[in-house]
């Protein structure tokens, strides 16, 4: 199994309008440069993989793990140089997500803006579709 690197936030996003695209999820640049850091130092690993478990007040969170292949049912989203694997139970809850890294004074993160989300949890780590 391979280890947790980063903590993730969700956030549900309303009227927006989700635009075509032929990837499942799409990375801003600061989530691509941070990714890119993450691995340089890592050429084991091929990419990050995003999957969903059941967890917290709401009922689920996304997982952000390394990755050294794509399984057979993973989605591959290539953009900017990274790769980004999605897990089979994951990618339903992630059409049209946005993925993003935001850096603050107290926490540094990666944050799913995810307009297909009816709910969050106070803390923002938990989520339903």
């Amino acid at each position: 199994m391979s280890a947790s690197i980063a903590r993730a936030t969700v956030k549900a996003v309303s009227r927006r309008k989700i635009l075509p695209t032929r990837a499942a999820l799409t990375l801003t640049p600061s989530a691509v440069n941070k990714i890119k850091v993450l691995l340089q130092d890592k050429p084991e690993y091929i990419g990050l993989k995003v999957g969903v478990r059941t967890r917290g007040c709401n009922g689920l969170t996304y997982t952000l793990d390394y990755t050294k292949q794509k399984d057979n049912s993973d989605e591959e989203v290539l953009q900017d140089g990274v790769r980004v694997f999605i897990e089979k139970k994951a990618q339903l809850t992630l059409l049209g997500t946005e993925m993003d890294f935001v850096e603050t004074k107290l926490s540094s993160e990666f944050v799913f803006n995810n307009p297909n989300i009816k709910g969050t949890c106070g803390c923002g780590e938990s989520f339903n579709i």
